[in-house]
């Protein structure tokens, strides 16, 4: 039986945890061989996926060994920092039993593929057969109305085929519009490094997750900075893929014109592994079709070369030093000049004294690796800013979620309007469009249309994308620029114990969202910590489809710095549970 994602249900997965004395100082292992836990925790604890490989190769541990002491640490842990919503424990044992029979009936013959025995976590949007895609929001999860996956996201079957388990779900916030990571289905995370502090939205589920040790690897999805931002905050590497080369098929949108996936892992080959996996044209998601022509061909591990940054040449945007924000999903061409300078000084974020001081210093290790790095005015000045927001998608949030409903909905609803029918509510104005109190208060709503056959679909989006694309290509070209260089966040981690700047924060927050405008690759690799002991992550992004060359510049970077350090968890909490 798979555990669905209700807090009562992911119980009921823990206590099938605990009657299994999985957190046991020794382990009967399907073998007969006794496994000392801490034998498993030294070697499991910030393992990689090439060592786990020679762990299996060797027979030291077997799939179903590995799978219990993930489900054992999160048994242990998850209560403090909730970052995991719902569990299969079924699904996951049983593909690590079915893995280990075919394991064991293959002998030395056994060709083991490239996620095999790998534990994942996937983020709540994204669907996974016969479980709830509760998309981090309440209203998914209504007793028989629950919105449950017919069929598994393509990256989803993408890993399973390439042997990945599965263990389940992790927390976000309602529909991934938020920048930090507390959620009606599920209530707060908190980062791994202290759980009082926020670990960043909306996939600081899958990013606690994964610096925690909950999982090997992860999967976050991305509309304004949501791989990125999270995971500076926890000392991850987080890689948003050129847009189409990865499908988003099955993942429930927040916006499908800025919406993005990819992995979330503690080091760079095991990121670019992933990626291996994930890529790939899939006819369900029009934007991949004809990726392969265009993407450095993979696997993404050839371009993993510790001298890769020596004579390179990155860029500092100056917009992101100058706090000029973007306002997320941009500004339709429909608005008047006085909206335009209304919400682009709204999105001002200034840069923090205290990331300015931890991103010039997280350049040294660049330098000392062998890049330049150039500081310009002309550099993505404050007018890129400006260019860049006017790519407005809000006016086709409707289209995409009515796309993912019909493809992936459950049985009582394919549409928004079934939804409102079987419900008795409607769904929110975050994913459907109309009034949206949160971002327009006293405007009219937005009117919706169908993207593909909107007179204003170039006013809105097409042009100003070219327009704003190439002047990110320019300024390469002008100055030689293999890249550009910048923080991930323009804050640290915020105490969500306490109020800042009169509330509960609902950040960090960064000046990312450009990125997704434009649809280029971008990487955050841990770039140091701050003086309290919060990591800093530091962001570098390519040309489009030059994925192998920004995983390289990351490796490069990883390895000439080597700044990641586990956390130490703590197994008492220090806060209430949050909702």
């Amino acid at each position: 039986m798979k555990i669905r994602a209700t807090f009562c249900h992911l119980l009921v997965a823990l206590t099938v945890l605990k009657t299994g004395c999985l957190y046991a100082q020794t382990t009967a292992s399907s073998t007969g061989k006794t496994v000392s836990q801490g034998a498993m925790d030294r070697d499991l604890l910030e393992v990689t996926i090439p060592q786990l490989e020679q762990l299996y190769r060797s027979h030291k541990y077997t799939v179903t060994e590995v799978v219990r002491w993930y489900m054992a640490r999160i048994e242990k842990y998850n209560g403090i920092y909730r970052a995991m919503q719902n569990l299969d424990v079924s699904g996951a044992f049983a593909t690590a039993a079915r893995e280990d029979e075919e394991a064991k009936a293959r002998g030395n013959s056994f060709v083991r593929g490239p996620m095999w025995g790998v534990p994942v976590v996937t983020k709540a949007n994204t669907s996974i057969a016969g479980l709830i895609t509760t998309d981090g929001w309440k209203g998914y999860m209504i007793p028989g109305h629950e919105l449950v996956a017919p069929k598994d996201a393509t990256i989803i079957a993408k890993l399973r085929a390439a042997g990945a388990v599965i263990l389940g779900q992790t927390n976000m916030p309602d529909f991934a519009a938020s920048d930090t990571n507390r959620s009606t289905a599920y209530g707060r995370t908190g980062n791994a490094y202290d759980v009082r502090f926020s670990p960043g939205g909306s996939s600081g589920g899958t990013v606690t997750a994964i610096t925690s040790n909950f999982a090997l690897l992860g999967n976050g999805t991305d509309t304004g900075n949501s791989i990125r931002m999270p995971a500076a905050t926890s000392s991850v590497v987080g890689v948003f893929p050129t847009r189409g080369l990865v499908s988003i098929a099955g993942i429930a949108p927040l916006d499908w014109l800025l919406d993005n996936t990819g992995p979330i892992a503690r080091d760079v080959r095991d990121a670019a592994l992933a990626l291996d996996v994930m890529a790939g044209e899939d006819p369900l998601d029009p934007r991949t079709i004809g990726s392969a022509a265009k993407a450095q061909p993979g696997p993404y591990t050839q371009y993993l070369k510790a001298d890769a940054l020596k004579g390179k040449r990155f860029g500092v945007p100056a917009f992101i030093l100058e706090g000029a924000g973007i306002p997320f999903q941009g500004i339709p061409a429909s608005e008047s000049a006085t909206e335009v300078a209304a919400d682009t000084a709204a999105a001002r974020l200034p840069l923090r004294p205290e990331t300015r001081e931890a991103f010039m210093k997280a350049l040294e290790g660049l330098r000392a690796a062998g890049a330049t790095v150039i500081f310009d005015d002309s550099i993505l000045p404050e007018s890129f800013a400006v260019t860049v927001a006017r790519v407005g998608t809000f006016p086709y949030v409707r289209e995409g979620t009515e796309k993912f409903l019909a493809e992936y909905g459950p049985t009582q609803y394919h549409s928004a309007d079934e939804y409102q029918r079987a419900v008795g509510s409607p769904l929110p104005a975050t994913i459907i469009g109309g009034l949206d109190e949160t971002t327009r208060k006293d405007r009219p709503p937005l009117i919706q249309a169908v993207f593909e056959s909107d007179p204003q679909a170039e006013a809105n989006v097409l042009g100003p994308r070219r327009t704003a694309l190439d002047a990110y290509n320019e300024v390469l070209d002008r100055l030689h620029l293999d890249g550009l260089v910048y923080p991930a966040t323009q804050m640290p981690p915020p105490d969500e114990t306490m109020p800042q700047d009169g509330k509960i924060s609902e950040g960090p927050h960064s000046d990312t969202g450009w990125v997704n405008m434009i649809g280029v690759p971008a990487v955050v690799v841990p770039g140091g910590f701050y003086p309290d002991g919060l990591p800093f992550g530091l962001e570098l992004s390519a040309r489009p489809w030059k994925d192998g060359d920004l995983l390289s510049w990351a490796y490069a970077y990883e390895q000439a710095t080597r700044h990641r350090r586990r956390p130490v968890l703590v197994e008492k909490g220090l806060l209430p549970n949050a909702r």
